[in-house]
């Protein structure tokens, strides 16, 4: 089963919860692993991505947001 699929599977569950108990449980998990999971950029990092882009930028190295929503359409 891919990611994809047990993502879905598992919102269908999610919504089927009645106990507001078990959904503060998961709000609560949620937060904590999204503050785990973030991990900022050091000045340097974010200046050489900054260069990067505006070099993609000047060269045609980029897409329109009107081609990135047709592409999610």
């Amino acid at each position: 089963m891919d990611l994809q699929t047990r993502k879905i599977e598992f919102i269908q569950e999610f919504l089927k919860l009645q106990s507001e108990e078990v959904i503060s449980q998961f709000e609560k998990l949620l937060k904590r692993n999204s503050k785990e999971a973030v991990n900022p950029m050091s000045d340097q990092e974010l200046n050489s991505r900054v260069t990067k882009s505006e070099e993609d930028f000047k060269n045609g190295r980029y897409k329109t947001s009107a081609e990135l929503l047709a592409k999610y359409k």
